[in-house]
């Protein structure tokens, strides 16, 4: 068939078929999808088994809890990064700091803390680095923020995440900082692991058809958000880790690399209470002002809460 008599073919099952009210939009995304995946069925002559295969496999992720891992190894919560940067810039909002993805696996609700908090509960302490991670939450016009959010969150050195892992307490690595009367906020933790797919999943078994890796580098997540200011969701990556820029997920970019220092003085060990070298990554948030020429920087999609 030509796309032209697709076209055709979808509108009649889609469009001219609707009995009652429809909604429109729905209406109109579920037509290009639709009469899109029956021009590559055709273009790439796409076999029934085949596409049955890829309705089990979707099945087989979703049981899995997976989708949400998919999306980001196929590029796609990357795509729509791309685009919110294209509307900011096309609003006029630059310079702020970049946005990257924001991954499936933050949880509402983890124990608030006043300009500092300390994430982890001690139970990797043997085997971890110490690190401390700080710095000042700016508005549009580079003010400093009292009261500004910074919601933190990352993996422990296996990789895993709590909540997800039931063997972590709970809010293990997670918390919420509320900016002090400086806009500062600071955290102590240890420095996390990169990680990779789960080995037997769903997204790994596409990505070893695909002949590429599911790795992810060391990385720390953040949601941080201010009155009147728009949401930020970022993360900023680990330096010298082997797959810093060849992550599965496409989320290295450039500005959310800051550099780590190791600490080993006796006076600045002696002010952090600590008798072992530590790591130290000093790091800013620039926010936007919210503004209705920009599209809303808070996606809607259902997050865990502990």
């Amino acid at each position: 068939m030509t796309h032209t008599e697709i076209d055709a073919l979808v509108k009649s099952w889609i469009i001219d078929s609707a009995t009652r009210e429809a909604n429109p939009r729905v209406q109109r995304i579920v037509l290009r999808l639709v009469g899109d995946l029956c021009k590559a069925i055709e273009d790439l002559d796409i076999q029934a088994s085949e596409f049955w295969k890829g309705l089990e496999y979707l099945s087989a992720a979703g049981a899995r809890n997976e989708l949400g891992l998919l999306a980001p190894g196929l590029g796609l919560e990357r795509f729509f990064d791309i685009r919110a940067d294209e509307a900011e810039a096309k609003a006029g909002l630059t310079g702020g700091t970049p946005r990257t993805i924001e991954g499936p696996l933050y949880v509402a609700g983890a124990p608030e803390g006043k300009g500092f908090a300390r994430l982890d509960d001690g139970t990797e302490s043997d085997a971890a680095e110490i690190l401390f991670m700080q710095g000042t939450v700016f508005d549009a016009s580079g003010k400093p923020m009292p009261g500004a959010k910074v919601e933190v969150w990352h993996a422990n050195l296996l990789g895993n995440y709590s909540f997800f892992d039931q063997s972590q307490s709970a809010f293990n690595l997670r918390r919420t900082i509320i900016a002090d009367e400086n806009g500062r906020y600071q955290f102590r933790s240890v420095v996390p692991s990169g990680y990779g797919c789960p080995p037997g999943g769903s997204t790994q078994q596409l990505l070893d058809l695909l002949g590429r890796h599911g790795r992810r580098p060391a990385h720390i997540h953040f949601f941080v958000t201010g009155a009147g200011h728009r949401k930020l969701t970022t993360q900023i990556n680990i330096d010298g880790d082997e797959y810093l820029w060849d992550d599965f997920a496409f989320a290295s970019r450039e500005g959310l690399v800051p550099a780590i220092h190791k600490i080993s003085a006796k006076d600045q060990l002696a002010a952090k209470g600590l008798s072992q070298p530590f790591s130290s990554i000093d790091f800013d948030f620039h926010l936007y002002s919210e503004t209705p020429a920009a599209p809303a920087a808070e996606v809607e999609r259902i997050r865990a809460a502990g």
